[in-house]
């Protein structure tokens, strides 16, 4: 039944262009279901091959056919809708979000390769997890009461964030009576407002960029604001300068631990304002976290490993002083304040079975380190 209606979408001299919009997207969703199904967390679209599934952090191909040139075109056009199609033409990539109601979200990448069109899928759960559910440290749920600051998640893509963000801010809106405002690109995860009130703005729909969005926010009344991402230097000045005021910021960079996060971002900005942007980040950073994701040693899933970095009074001096390289001693020698570093959560994942020794040692900050620390 499949091949069948994959090759009526394909047949120039087939139906109508609504009937063939309607076979296509009855395609994907059969994709989807399929991937849903399976548990996959990734889904890609490439000419050449059938539709792939990533299950537990490995690509494996699908029974699907083989997705053809055309195909993969009509259903790239299909998805990314007239209204984006002149401008994915032009910058060949498109970022949005797909839903089918009942079953799951899905966050999309639209995009080009060898000069065919290629689709990437990242299912999103439906319901958000609590936070004891996702096998975080305490000191996660105990930064959501914080009254204002910057708290960054961060870690590589793939790697949970968004799963952790959303858990965060649900655990606000369980427990306060406040104004919740997130600014994303695509909106993830749909929260439903409960004790508190949330307005979710998608970048591209509602808001023509972050920075845009962070701009005129603080005159919308929120209590707590979700960053999707801090891409640039306008997006970066404008959360520090909403933490500077008294909000809970909440926000994500594509960085592996917090020393390389403060340099990350103190590096957006030119040279002769960086002694002023140290300061700033100084008084307004309280937390980053950083996680990396495992398949689970004991059970199919995922586990993550985090390192947790607070920002005490002896992290504010070395952010100020420009000291970035003893930020990770401070994190080593303060575990009784709820900071931990990447390898000691590592080490404890090894400890409880939920990873292997190989899988331990090959995504350690310092693998050899690690490896005497798990033979002793």
């Amino acid at each position: 039944m499949w091949h069948g209606r994959l090759a009526r979408a394909d047949d120039p001299h087939g139906p109508d262009a609504r009937a063939t919009g309607q076979i296509i997207m009855s395609l994907i969703n059969d994709i989807l279901r399929n991937a849903v199904q399976a548990k996959a967390s990734d889904i890609h679209l490439m000419v050449g091959s059938p539709p792939l599934f990533r299950i537990h952090t490995v690509v494996t191909p699908t029974d699907f056919p083989v997705v053809t040139p055309e195909g993969s075109l009509r259903i790239c056009k299909e998805m990314v809708g007239d209204a984006r199609w002149e401008a994915f033409q032009k910058v060949r990539d498109a970022d949005f979000s797909y839903e089918i109601p009942g079953l799951s979200r899905f966050r999309v990448n639209a995009h080009y390769q060898r000069n065919s069109a290629a689709m990437a899928f990242r299912t999103i759960n439906d319901k958000v997890r609590p936070l004891e559910q996702l096998l975080l440290p305490d000191i996660c749920n105990k930064l959501t009461y914080l009254p204002r600051g910057l708290i960054l998640v961060t870690g590589p893509t793939g790697s949970g964030k968004s799963t952790t963000l959303a858990a965060m801010i649900d655990s606000i809106n369980r427990r306060e009576q406040g104004h919740i405002i997130t600014l994303e690109d695509p909106i993830e995860y749909a929260f439903v407002s409960n004790k508190c009130a949330i307005e979710q703005r998608e970048v591209g729909a509602d808001v023509p960029s972050f920075a845009s969005g962070l701009r005129h926010v603080l005159r919308q009344d929120p209590d707590t604001i979700l960053v999707g991402e801090m891409r640039d230097l306008e997006t970066v000045s404008a959360a520090i300068t909403a933490a500077e005021t008294g909000h809970l910021v909440f926000s994500t960079l594509h960085t592996v631990n917090a020393p390389q996060t403060i340099e990350r971002i103190i590096d957006v900005y030119p040279a002769d304002e960086q002694n002023q942007i140290r300061s700033m980040l100084a008084n307004t950073l309280q937390a980053v976290i950083s996680q990396t994701l495992f398949k689970r040693a004991d059970q199919p899933g995922m586990v993550p490993a985090i390192e947790v970095m607070l920002c005490t009074p002896a992290v504010r001096n070395c952010i100020r002083e420009n000291r970035i390289f003893e930020i990770s001693n401070v994190i080593e020698t303060s575990r009784a304040l709820g900071m931990q570093t990447l390898d000691s959560s590592i080490k404890q994942l090894f400890v409880n079975g939920f990873v292997t020794r190989e899988d331990a040692i090959a995504q350690a900050a310092h693998p050899e380190k690690l490896e005497r620390a798990l033979a002793a």
